[in-house]
């Protein structure tokens, strides 16, 4: 098998829920070694969800592949003094405490570089520590709304919503791990380690506001924020005959093309579509104008007529569809795997082909201290040491 790009990093993972598992998880399928350190009862995602047993729950089980588990109560001197021993030989820390929770801990930067000056020490969470917002709580839903993407709902629908999707918490996993990667790339080229911050809030108005800042960004605004063409009322799947297709006829020639083959070339020349900014300036017409045409064919029948366009056409995937996809089975993006105790599980792959370097599935989702004796033997410990941490409840294994 292939190592990944990042085989021979080591990452200890002292995360839940979802942003901090899956960015380690992202960083574990590239090949880094991840140690997920929980503490005595878990990562709280591994209740949520189906399941066939107490702990291993459908979302732990989908962010937390390709990793080992370590149990340490950090709590407890002896947890902390693990982590600082383990830290010796890694590469990367990363957490999702607030901002006081690590100091009261003692495994602050400074604290774990006076052990290990090459490390790279991420910490993520919901705003940053600089700010009047350091100490709020912070998940999802709150992210989505202080960020101004709930409030997007409402400028189109009428009242702000919450996607149905935990975009704040994956948004900023992904920030993780490039800044992870860009740290460590410094690294390799200074030999320096570092500190980052990924802070949820910042993340999130950056990625909301790339295209929404709109005309804001003039000093002064030559219009008001939000990029009208993600605004209109009428942006969504529209209805075809027997059902519903997603169509964007967006640059001129994709108009051109899509007024041509549907008959109706008149409307290449109606001033109200000539260019893309026209098309934008009166973009609820364009939207109307394009779902009246797509109402009068079935989507089976719209898909033919652009099969093999430059024109973006989609029929509307289910989650259901998703898993019997045609294009995602051919290129072999879901994976099967054996859990000792979970059985057979499904899981979608990487989305990144490398040519020399594939990521890979390599290790199931482990039970809550799987590695616990594992790792710490390899951080130095004897086993009467292990034995002792066993005892004291500083460290366990799966029951």
């Amino acid at each position: 098998m292939t190592a990944g790009p990042l085989d021979g990093i080591r990452v200890l993972e002292l995360t839940s829920v979802v942003l901090g598992p899956w960015a380690c998880q992202l960083l574990a399928d590239m090949g880094a070694d991840v140690i997920k350190v929980e503490p005595p009862y878990g990562d709280s995602n591994r209740t949520l969800g189906a399941s066939h047993n107490p702990g291993m729950a459908a979302l732990y089980l989908t962010c937390n592949r390709n990793k080992r588990g370590l149990v340490l109560d950090l709590k407890k001197p002896a947890g902390r003094e693990a982590v600082l021993r383990l830290a010796r030989d890694a590469d990367v820390l990363v957490h999702n405490n607030r901002p006081g929770v690590m100091t009261r801990l003692g495994l602050e930067y400074d604290d774990l570089r006076a052990v290990n000056p090459r490390i790279i020490y991420c910490g993520t969470y919901g705003y940053s520590k600089e700010g009047p917002y350091a100490q709020r709580g912070a998940l999802d839903d709150s992210i989505q709304s202080v960020s101004g993407f709930a409030m997007l709902h409402a400028m189109v629908q009428g009242e702000p919503r919450y996607a149905p999707s935990v975009v704040a918490d994956k948004t900023t996993a992904i920030t993780v791990v490039y800044g992870v990667l860009a740290a460590l790339f410094h690294r390799e080229r200074t030999g320096e380690g570092q500190e980052l911050e990924v802070p949820m809030f910042e993340t999130m108005v950056s990625f909301v506001m790339a295209e929404h800042l709109w005309g804001q960004v003039f000093d002064p605004p030559l219009a008001t924020a939000g990029y009208k063409r993600l605004m209109s009322k009428h942006r969504k799947p529209y209805r075809t005959l027997d059902g519903y297709i997603a169509m964007l006829p967006y640059l001129d020639r994709h108009w051109e093309l899509f007024c041509t083959r549907a008959g109706r070339p008149e409307l290449i020349e109606d001033e109200r579509f000539r260019t893309l900014s026209d098309r934008v300036s009166n973009i609820d017409d364009t939207y109307a104008e394009t779902g009246r045409i797509l109402a009068t064919r079935t989507t089976a029948e719209w898909m033919e007529l652009f099969e093999g366009s430059s024109v973006p056409v989609n029929a509307v995937n289910t989650l259901d569809d998703l898993q019997s996809d045609e294009h995602l089975e051919a290129v072999g993006f879901w994976s099967e795997m054996d859990h000792p105790t979970e059985g057979k599980l499904r899981m979608p792959g990487f989305p990144v082909n490398f040519s020399a370097t594939p990521a890979d599935i390599r290790r199931h989702p482990p039970q809550l201290g799987e590695h616990s004796v594992e790792v710490l033997t390899e951080a130095g410990y004897s086993r009467a040491e292990i034995d002792d941490m066993l005892a004291s409840g500083v460290t366990r294994t799966p029951k």
